[in-house]
């Protein structure tokens, strides 16, 4: 076991919003908060803290009671940092649902999480009205961000005027968001986060992402995911920076805004690096604003952060974490050139790690100074931003959290004798895709249910960028076996994957296989399956 080598630091009982928007001197009031990427309009952190405050007002009146679920289901624009917060403040419980979700999706997380009500905004209003009307929400705690006939919008509600209500309850106990997540293995579960884990995790990245009061955050991460919600949302606030919204990523508009609005920190996933290092439109762009990117979400490589750093002339390093830990637990300080770029450097203050041999369950030995990285072993985790657990799944937590608070990653990792820790494999069998989590046990599902499909198994294998992509193994059942040109194809296997999920969990490989290879007890063996070097359809 090992402590943070950076000291403890106290844990106020305070709500995220205390945190944020307690203390702030009229300077700050004034400061520029948010700022809409595509538009360029700016919100105040006065205008802001208003905001929040009127329409946890009005939930509050129209019947929103403390412990209440509430759905978000909404792009990163500037009134995302308003529904968000006012939900908190009223002492409700958001629960934000990828954009990208279907309706069936959307209806199972706004089911699974009980919500009572759904945020969204009107491009999104068919998935989103038939999810509400699947989960048996009514069409009046359907609101409409933007507008649309037959639902409250936002400026109904902020227009209600009314007081901010009188909340009692306990931070380190009351729920502040779930978010969904498929931990190390399985279905999406929900993340049961409160707000001493938000509250926590936001100080301890205070101690070691020096994001100061002038900079100009791009804040294109999504806000549902927990990186976007944590590590942009909220850290920027606490920080008092603006952060520069974007609905989508798009890498001409990616580099336009950031030019105009002269962004000094990207945070970003992989996927976006590679563009930052390959694509000819980055070389027509001034991006001399930029002083760090700060990659997460996924693994970034060495090569591929060297890159960045040197087309750019900026500073690029990368942290680690994971839903269950709100998410960061280690991070590569800005500063520290002698930091193995590819690592995940060091831990959070506050932070306890393990690396754990999964083999024997004994910690693996830290070797002395001088003798490089520590044999592999699974990472485990001990902190204040430890979740409390998985929603109505008291099985999957305590299979990942054990009785005396070790939350078990899945990922393989060594450490050395200063305290960097990387990851160099997992035991997890989710799949990263451009920072998304996939899970394969959905697409084997899915693809399962295809009339002319025998089996199939999922995994991740690298695409020509080495970032991780889905790829099918699937058994043709007898009456269609050795079938070329008509029946079960490649091209017909992703499309019939692609109508029933979301963008980033569609199958991007197909191979057809004779028969999916499985231990005695039926579990898929998914290293056979890494070991294949057959044929299969281009990446689409």
């Amino acid at each position: 076991m090992a402590r943070s080598t950076l000291p403890d630091i106290e844990i106020p009982g305070q709500t995220l919003y205390e945190l944020l928007f307690g203390e702030l001197d009229d300077a700050d009031l004034d400061r520029v908060a948010l700022i809409d990427g595509p538009s360029g309009d700016e919100t105040t952190y006065r205008a802001l803290i208003a905001q929040i405050d009127s329409l946890a007002g009005a939930l509050a009146a129209r019947g929103l009671a403390v412990g209440d679920r509430v759905g978000i289901l909404c792009p990163n624009i500037p009134a995302f940092a308003t529904v968000f917060h006012g939900v908190l403040r009223a002492g409700g419980t958001a629960t934000t649902v990828n954009t990208l979700y279907t309706r069936d999706e959307i209806a199972a997380q706004l089911s699974g999480a009980g919500a009572s009500w759904l945020f969204t905004i009107s491009p999104l209003l068919p998935q989103a009205e038939a999810a509400a009307a699947d989960a048996g929400i009514p069409a009046d705690r359907l609101v409409v961000i933007d507008g649309a006939p037959g639902h409250p919008s936002l400026r109904d509600l902020l227009f209600d005027r009314a007081a901010p209500p009188e909340v009692d309850f306990d931070p380190a106990t009351h729920l502040a968001v779930l978010p969904y997540s498929s931990g190390t293995t399985g279905h999406p579960k929900g993340v049961m986060l409160t707000h001493r884990n938000l509250v926590a995790n936001v100080l301890q990245c205070e101690q070691i992402i020096p994001l100061e009061r002038d900079d100009r955050v791009l804040a294109v991460l999504p806000f549902f995911h927990i990186y976007g919600m944590s590590v942009l949302l909220d850290f920027a606030l606490l920080k008092r920076a603006a952060l520069v919204t974007m609905p989508r990523f798009d890498l001409a508009d990616f580099l336009g805004t950031v030019a105009t609005q002269r962004c000094t920190w990207l945070f970003i996933a992989p996927p976006i690096a590679v563009a930052l290092a390959k694509h000819p439109l980055v070389a027509e762009s001034d991006l001399s604003s930029v002083k760090v990117v700060f990659s997460g979400a996924a693994p970034l490589d060495r090569a591929l952060a060297t890159a960045v750093a040197e087309r750019l002339g900026c500073t690029v390093c990368q942290g680690y974490g994971m839903t269950e830990t709100s998410p960061v637990t280690h991070v590569i300080p800005v500063g520290r050139d002698d930091v193995d770029r590819s690592s995940i450097g060091f831990a959070l203050p506050n932070t306890e790690c393990r690396v754990v041999d999964p083999e024997s369950g004994r910690d693996v030995k830290v070797p002395r100074r001088g003798r490089g990285p520590s044999a592999p072993g699974e990472l485990l985790i001990r902190g204040p931003q430890v979740m409390s657990g998985y929603l109505h799944d008291d099985e999957a937590t305590a299979r990942t959290i054990e009785p005396d608070g070790w939350l078990h990653t899945g990922d393989i990792a060594t450490v050395d004798s200063a305290g960097v820790y990387t990851i160099v494999d997992r035991l997890k069998e989710l799949i990263k895709y451009k920072g998304y989590q996939v899970a394969p046990a959905v697409l084997e599902a899915v693809l399962l249910a295809h009339p002319l499909i025998a089996d199939a198994a999922v995994i991740g294998v690298p695409d020509d960028d080495g970032q991780e992509v889905p790829k099918a193994f699937v058994v043709r059942r007898a009456q269609d076996a050795g079938t070329t040109g008509t029946g079960l194809d490649e091209e017909s296997v992703m499309a019939w994957v692609a109508e029933r999920v979301a963008p980033h969990e569609k199958v991007r490989l197909v191979e057809f296989v004779d028969l999916i290879p499985k231990s005695s007890s039926g579990k898929i063996l998914r290293k056979d399956l890494r070991a294949r070097r057959g044929r299969h359809a281009a990446l689409v």
